[in-house]
């Protein structure tokens, strides 16, 4: 059988190694092997019933065609709602553009801004797909990196002196993925200043976590008028509401970019799920309950990992403040061995993990922060008590 080769563009795509090190934790366990799965970023809550009950409803009364591409006007009107009584910024419906998960909005407006050539700047750590999606539009990624001494989020000094005339968009994540760290309005307004220096630059501002916050009100960079109209809010009801099956996100952007989004969907994927968007539409309209449940919930079992990693040799830990993620740095661990195999960095750690300790981690390496590993703790306690007391003794058995 004849094998051709792939286009250029993919074969210069990574894998994602969050999708990566799930898939050997589910070949682990088809084997019969006891791994907990610490590696995705995914509520271990179920879609809370007044959601469910309103996709009941919108099957029963045959929301079964094809949707604007845009997303319905009633759940973009729903979006609007949220952000003005939740943010307290003003959008049009026009200017929402409802996707297939929050990853394909991230997408979408990259795509629509990026030319070959144009310079990208995405703080390190990073969700692993920025750098890629910025791949493919042909863009080039500046990494500015924030260790966990500053934890984890960089300064207004370090953005400027990242800035050339080639500079085309930021990306900002708050709460964080990977690291769970939440930038203060201070520390927003502060990055607003620079970047309003330069109005050529797009500000990507991933919201995914926004209710997963442990400080008080989540805070966004749109919120300052010298940038808003450049700023392009990503959102979604897959972590908030445990909706990640459902694949719905959107995006609140100036009119240019919704229309180029809008144009660009239409051509490879048209309306997300239209029982989905029913949904999406009762979570945004409806109680909120759930969301402060869940959210108390993660802070609790924060504070149970921060505690559990704290008794670890050798990890370094700060304490997040959103997002379900710790994110300890093991640089004390690289270059350790077990069985005359050498740790050379984060990803041969957690395979490590995986292989002795069968517990599935990600490497920091695929976040742009090589010392660090992620943990997601998006599960039961006792499953966190357990994955770290393995954790713990597999790291026992390295040595120098």
């Amino acid at each position: 059988m004849l094998i051709f080769p792939v286009s250029s563009r993919l074969a210069a795509l990574s894998p994602s190694e969050t999708l990566v090190m799930s898939q050997k934790s589910n070949e682990l366990k088809a084997q019969g092997i006891d791994v907990i799965n610490l590696s995705v970023g995914e509520p271990d809550f179920f879609t809370p019933d007044f959601i469910k009950e309103a996709a009941e409803e919108a099957i029963v009364e045959n929301y079964s065609f094809y949707s604007p591409v845009s997303g319905y006007l009633s759940l973009r009107s729903a979006i609007v709602d949220k952000l003005k009584r939740e943010n307290q910024l003003e959008y049009k419906p026009e200017q929402i553009v409802c996707s297939n998960g929050a990853k394909q909005s991230v997408c979408n407006v990259i795509f629509s801004i990026i030319n070959p050539g144009d310079e990208v700047i995405i703080p390190a750590p990073y969700w692993v797909s920025y750098i890629e999606m910025v791949k493919l539009a042909e863009g080039k990624s500046v990494i500015v990196t924030a260790g966990i001494e500053q934890n984890f989020k960089i300064t207004p000094h370090q953005l400027e002196a990242a800035i050339t005339p080639q500079t085309k968009a930021f990306i900002l994540c708050s709460p964080s993925n990977p690291s769970g760290s939440v930038y203060s309005k201070e520390e927003l307004k502060d990055l607003a200043g620079v970047l309003a220096k330069y109005p050529n630059i797009i500000i990507i501002s991933d919201e995914i976590y926004e209710h997963i916050n442990y400080i008080g009100k989540h805070e966004s960079i749109a919120q300052f008028e010298s940038i808003r109209d450049r700023v392009a809010i990503v959102n979604g009801v897959s972590k908030a509401y445990a909706m990640t099956g459902w694949r719905l996100g959107w995006v609140a952007v100036p009119q240019w970019i919704a229309s180029a989004c809008n144009k660009l969907q239409g051509q490879y994927t048209s309306g997300p799920n239209s029982i989905a968007q029913k949904a999406a539409e009762a979570a945004y309209n409806g109680p909120q309950d759930c969301v402060k449940i869940m959210c108390e919930a993660f802070e609790r079992r924060r504070n149970l990992m921060v505690k559990l990693c704290n008794e670890i040799q050798g990890f370094k830990v700060n304490e997040p403040q959103g997002a379900f993620y710790l994110f300890p740095d093991c640089s004390y661990y690289i270059g350790k061995s077990f069985n005359g195999k050498k740790i050379g960095n984060s990803a041969d750690l957690a395979m490590y993990l995986l292989e002795e300790g069968h517990v599935a981690a990600v490497g920091g390496m695929a976040f742009g922060a090589p010392n660090c590993i992620r943990f997601s703790y998006a599960t039961s306690d006792e499953q966190l008590v357990e994955a770290m007391k393995r954790v713990k003794e597999a790291l026992t058995n390295l040595i120098s």
